[in-house]
């Protein structure tokens, strides 16, 4: 098949990895695959076209990228499937002609809530694309607010990339792990605010940070890692006997998953997304959305408790192992733009 993927960018990020990930695993299984990404203007797009710009963080990526200085109809590819893979892409998406192949929307959060005008983001939901989501608190939102179904595909953990490695000999501390983003609905200040409670019980107690970009609250880490390349970050982990998510709100939540895959034990908000991985008292703690006191409790809990810290890793990284697999999750996807065509 002819498969081409809008997105809206190539830099890192968990739905972008995903959305990478996809096209390259399918370009591998024998699929003629074109990412087609808008740059800042036509002579942009020439120049990116002519240096052969790849996501370079994406080791022997195989399908084309295509830069184009935007996503009019005319800038799209023949092909069998066109796949949005975002808010900013479903209207070209929906727009593009037949000659471009059969419509899917891969949903990666309900973005109405922090991205663009909403009523701009739910009109995109309404679309005659088929859709296909990453988990099944959107699954439910599609179904609940747009009366709409959707094929569930949890987004996988890359064994190669995500494993658990030796963390190297015990000093005694609890280091807590904790993603920084500037998005407000990421709860950083949650997350501070729950750890230092913590702290004032529990000295041991560490926070590692880490981020593409610098921290401005350096002075609230005991530790952070700016932009550790992708091949470090099983090490990070690794390191990290607990994960923090204190986001209010997640499509999925990659970073905790990927984690859980490193052996660390997850304390997270309820933020929909986790459902599908986060069982609260069997593979993390999980407290409700937004209540800071609660997620410092569960945090408390997990410190002062390392048997069932440990419990919780080892379940959780089970879980993620069993349940979410790449093989099964492409072809899954394959077997969609195949039956579709019938």
């Amino acid at each position: 098949m002819r498969i081409t993927f809008v997105a809206p960018h190539v830099r890192i990020a968990g739905g972008v990895r995903a959305i990478l990930t996809y096209a390259d695993r399918l370009a591998r299984r024998g699929h003629a695959v074109t990412v087609v990404v808008p740059a800042k203007g036509s002579l942009s797009a020439w120049w990116r076209n002519l240096k052969g710009a790849e996501p370079d963080w994406v080791p022997g990526f195989q399908p084309r990228v295509r830069w184009v200085g935007d996503l009019s109809a005319s800038s799209l590819p023949d092909g069998d499937v066109i796949v949005a893979t975002a808010w900013q892409t479903a209207r070209p998406v929906n727009a593009a002609p037949a000659r471009c192949g059969r419509k899917f929307y891969l949903i990666q959060h309900y973005e109405s809530l922090y991205h663009g005008k909403p009523e701009e983001v739910d009109r995109t939901y309404t679309y005659p694309l088929r859709k296909m989501v990453i988990s099944t608190w959107l699954k439910e939102i599609m179904r609940e607010k747009f009366q709409s179904d959707a094929e569930l595909l949890v987004t996988p953990v890359d064994p190669a990339l995500f494993s658990r490695l030796d963390p190297g000999p015990d000093d005694g501390l609890a280091r807590v792990l904790m993603l920084r983003h500037d998005y407000a609905w990421k709860g950083v200040a949650d997350g501070l605010e729950a750890v230092r409670r913590v702290k004032a019980r529990h000295p041991e107690v560490r926070l590692v940070g880490f981020g593409v970009k610098r921290a401005r609250q350096r002075e609230a880490y005991d530790e952070y890692y700016e932009n550790l390349p992708q091949e470090r970050l099983a090490w990070l982990y690794s390191r990290c006997p607990i994960y923090l998510c204190p986001s209010w709100d997640e499509g999925l939540g990659m970073p905790s998953m990927e984690a859980m895959a490193c052996g660390a034990a997850l304390v997270t908000y309820d933020n929909g997304g986790c459902r599908d991985y986060a069982l609260d008292g069997r593979t993390a703690l999980v407290a409700r959305r937004r209540d800071v006191a609660e997620l410092a409790e569960k945090l408390e809990l997990l410190v002062g408790d390392p048997a069932l810290r440990a419990k919780l890793a080892r379940e959780g990284m089970a879980l993620i192992k069993r349940e979410f697999d790449w093989e099964r999750a492409v072809a899954k996807m394959e077997g969609l733009f195949r039956a579709d065509s019938s």
